[in-house]
């Protein structure tokens, strides 16, 4: 198993194609959140996945990859229901601390702890300030009670991570903000592994090497 160690002095990253797919994808290790390795990652097809507090950062590519292309996307019958009952008020970035600080600490069933450690967070606040970073939310009486959040670059948005704490808030803000996203021209939305939930939205797993030129083309770099 080869994994590279990132240069402090540097945001380059290895080809994503160098991924250790016997390990989830793992690509390399080190490194922080500094908006421009965050960013450089991002547009290379590469995300931070971190172990636990305190452990260098592991960063990841893995193949397949889980998308939700535009044409695609449904809503599951009974989400449909929930929505049409008009039970939240939907908000974009009123709250982003708060959403990824949800994210890290309300339980999940079949996880132990988070991945979001406080030098987490506090990069991916410096990105929600310099423009990149988004949180999409459900409000309830005035009560942030879900949502998720994730990056958008170029006509990219890369998901990050959702949260309740009222039943069906997460998946009622994906359902509404991610339709507005594709009638808006988004073509996709990475997922990044396979998750149940969003499998239910239309996700598939792609090979890696069509997700990199996906993201070639919505970046622009023809």
């Amino acid at each position: 198993m080869s994994v590279y160690r990132l240069d402090d002095q540097s945001f380059d990253f290895p080809s994503p194609e160098e991924a250790d797919d016997e390990y989830d994808g793992l690509l390399a290790v080190g490194g922080d959140y500094n908006p421009k390795r965050l960013l450089n990652a991002y547009s290379s097809g590469i995300f931070p996945w971190p172990v636990a507090e305190g452990r260098p950062i592991t960063w990841f590519s893995p193949d397949p990859r889980f998308v939700l292309k535009a044409e695609d996307f449904r809503v599951p019958k009974s989400l449909k229901k929930t929505l049409r009952k008009g039970l939240f008020d939907y908000r974009v970035n009123t709250a982003f601390p708060e959403v990824i600080h949800e994210c890290s600490i309300v339980p999940r069933p079949g996880q132990d702890g988070t991945w979001i450690t406080d030098d987490l967070e506090k990069g991916y606040c410096e990105l929600n300030r310099l423009g990149f970073a988004h949180s999409f939310e459900a409000w309830q009486d005035d009560k942030l009670v879900g949502g998720f959040y994730g990056v958008a670059l170029g006509s990219c948005f890369f998901g990050e991570s959702m949260f309740a704490r009222v039943s069906d808030a997460s998946k009622c803000a994906f359902a509404h903000f991610a339709g507005i996203m594709f009638e808006n021209g988004l073509p996709w939305i990475d997922c990044q592994v396979h998750t149940d939930h969003l499998a239910r939205f239309g996700a598939k797993e792609i090979p890696r090497a069509e997700y990199l030129l996906l993201l070639h083309e919505a970046l622009g770099n023809h």
